[in-house]
């Protein structure tokens, strides 16, 4: 089996592609592993404020696992604690922008929920197809997409295992934009500068709280949320962006 995902740095965005267009850029153990290796680089690099990701090729961002390293199953206890690769995904605690174009299928799908802004090519077809091979996905699906979709448009996308197109994505919040496949890549970037552009205490508190609202009370969320607004009140990044606003200016974090 082929297939590998790097990571590169440029500009403050870490930029990670899912590179196995062969086959549709289905993942395998090494790749998992190599994911693992590239969300840790994410996290650890100061200079890192933003990661993207992305599937290379034009058929699909990932149609998930490849289903031949899943044919013979001879350890289950060792599948149950395999890497999963959505996790890894979900876990990164800067702010992740997924560019979908393609097939987002299964794992693929469950990567793309696990980052925090989906903008799709109108390419996209985004399904968890798992159902018709006789199981239930692994890697978050079934959790996230209630969050997102709601339980009925969940039921229906996982109960028929089919998939929905873009603009269907769009209308139902699967993502959060669509825009014409030529121009993916340009507007992904476009927002990933934008979040880079801000204090990085600022925007991985953000996603830190919104991502404890997902299973947090509302009395204990609200907490939780002063107690990140004083973490960046003691950092420098409010100096800077108070002085940007008397002095009538963008500020630089």
């Amino acid at each position: 089996m082929t297939g590998r995902v790097t990571l590169a740095v440029q500009d403050g965005i870490g930029h990670i592609v899912i590179d196995r267009p062969d086959k549709m850029n289905a993942m395998t153990p090494d790749m998992t592993r190599e994911l693992q290796r590239a969300c840790r680089a994410v996290d650890e690099d100061a200079t890192v404020r933003v990661a993207v990701i992305s599937g290379a090729g034009a058929r699909a961002f990932s149609a998930g696992s490849d289903l031949n390293a899943l044919a013979d199953l001879t350890d289950i206890m060792a599948f149950r604690d395999r890497i999963e690769y959505a996790a890894l995904v979900r876990d990164i605690k800067k702010p992740v922008v997924a560019a979908l174009k393609g097939w987002v299928l299964g794992g693929g799908m469950e990567m793309a929920i696990a980052a925090d802004i989906r903008i799709a090519g109108r390419s996209a077809k985004i399904g968890g197809p798992e159902v018709t091979r006789g199981w239930i996905g692994g890697g978050g699906a079934s959790q996230m997409l209630p969050r997102l979709i709601g339980v009925g448009q969940t039921m229906r996308m996982l109960l028929t295992g089919e998939p929905v197109d873009a603009d269907t994505a769009l209308r139902i919040g699967l993502v959060e934009e669509v825009v014409d496949d030529d121009k993916l890549a340009a507007r992904v970037m476009e927002i990933a500068r934008k979040i880079a552009s801000f204090s990085p205490v600022a925007t991985q508190t953000i996603k830190a709280g919104v991502r404890a609202a997902l299973s947090t009370p509302l009395a204990e969320g609200l907490r939780y949320e002063n107690e990140l607004h004083v973490i960046c009140m003691s950092d420098k990044g409010r100096v800077e962006g108070i002085k940007a606003f008397q002095e009538k200016r963008d500020a630089k974090f």
